[in-house]
């Protein structure tokens, strides 16, 4: 088995959430031993998540920090990282070019996914960051994908539940505004959706007619993958 390295600490709850679910999928697919699993826990200032979160701004600042984690993860024994949070992937260039071991995107991990199953046209809802550095959009193009987005409106209140989310604050009125955004985005014609925003299945949000998948968990089977190789 691979050790996996773990940056997390955006988000508790998901990277707690993401941790048990390679340890109980592991079991599953073998009972030959536990996974190997570091975590590191990125110490970032709140001010800078949630600038990031809210208004995409002031993303230099996170380098040094992820990096750093990245760095110890290597030398602690790792011999891949994850990072379970859509909006840090603005940084894997930087982080790849830290390490020398692989760095597993989230990104192209969901949407490899959902080519394979073949959905055509997927509505994606994320942070600012995510959206407006186009994470999504540019790899779905790539494999001939289209996708829709929420409008500037949407994204500005789904800015204010994901950050309520980070810091355990989440509403009832937070999962309803996500579901209504869902409803919108059926009238494009959509034929699945993707919470690209791994805070986002909290929620947990239901459609009667639309596949929403939560990249998250795609992501942790993609792990366990690389873990059992």
């Amino acid at each position: 088995m691979k050790t996996v390295g773990i940056i997390g600490g955006l988000g508790p709850e998901t990277t707690s959430e993401f941790y048990l679910d390679i340890v109980f999928s592991c079991q599953k697919k073998t009972k030959e031993s536990r996974p190997g699993i570091i975590i590191s826990s990125v110490p970032l200032p709140y001010k800078i998540e949630e600038d990031l979160i809210t208004k995409n701004e002031g993303s230099e600042r996170y380098i040094p920090f992820l990096v750093n984690e990245a760095k110890r993860l290597e030398k602690a024994g790792a011999d891949f990282i994850v990072m379970p949070c859509n909006s840090l992937h603005v940084f894997i260039k930087e982080i790849r070019e830290a390490v020398n071991i692989p760095v597993l995107s989230i990104i192209e991990e969901t949407v490899k996914f959902l080519k394979k199953n073949n959905f055509k046209k997927v509505g994606i809802v994320s942070t600012s960051a995510t959206i407006q550095n186009k994470l999504y959009e540019t790899a779905l193009e790539k494999e001939g994908m289209a996708y829709v987005t929420p409008d500037a409106f949407q994204q500005a209140k789904m800015g204010k539940f994901i950050l309520n989310l980070v810091t355990g604050q989440q509403k009832n009125r937070d999962r309803e505004d996500l579901i209504q955004i869902i409803n919108d985005f059926e009238k494009k014609n959509v034929d699945c959706v993707a919470l690209a925003c791994t805070d986002l299945q909290l929620l947990i949000p239901k459609h009667p007619r639309l596949k929403i998948f939560d990249t998250m968990k795609i992501f942790s089977d993609a792990t366990v993958e690389e873990i059992l190789k």
